[in-house]
């Protein structure tokens, strides 16, 4: 199953809301996460043709939590993880599908390989870059630091 499909069909059980914006998973690697949300009538602020607050945050938290999910799978662990933080900072209006970038997946590597050594709780704060490519290429629109929390059940 592709990983989108994956994410389509857990939303719909799960976060009706984030079905709805329709990501789509462009890169899923163990190192790295695309995902791209569309700009489209159920994303959009009419007022001022803008990507929604809450949408931007949604694609920040797919692309945070993917790879950690992935690798979860993978390794066939019982492992709870959670946000335990955001912190977005919003630099320009989001007038197209945006493009949400992690390229911390060493990063969470660690940390779930840390959780299921030591039983604890362990925490990393997740960088996710939100950009429009077919308007302001690679120039950020926001960037996100989510503090993902993982636990061994």
């Amino acid at each position: 199953m592709s990983p989108t499909m994956m994410v389509r069909l857990w939303s719909l059980q799960n976060v009706f809301l984030l079905w709805l914006t329709s990501p789509k998973i462009l890169e899923l690697t163990a190192d790295r996460c695309v995902v791209r949300v569309p700009l489209n009538w159920r994303t959009r602020r009419k007022d001022i043709r803008a990507m929604y607050l809450g949408t931007l945050c949604m694609g920040a938290d797919v692309a945070a939590g993917l790879i950690a999910f992935q690798l979860v799978a993978e390794k066939k662990v019982k492992v709870n993880f959670i946000f335990k933080d955001i912190k977005g900072e919003f630099l320009k209006r989001a007038e197209g599908d945006v493009l949400f970038t992690n390229n911390d997946g060493p990063l969470i590597q660690d940390l779930i390989r840390r959780a299921l050594e030591s039983g604890e709780r362990q925490e990393a704060t997740v960088h996710v870059t939100a950009t429009v490519p077919d308007k302001l290429g690679q120039e950020p629109v926001a960037k996100f630091e989510l503090t993902l929390s993982v636990k061994r059940r």
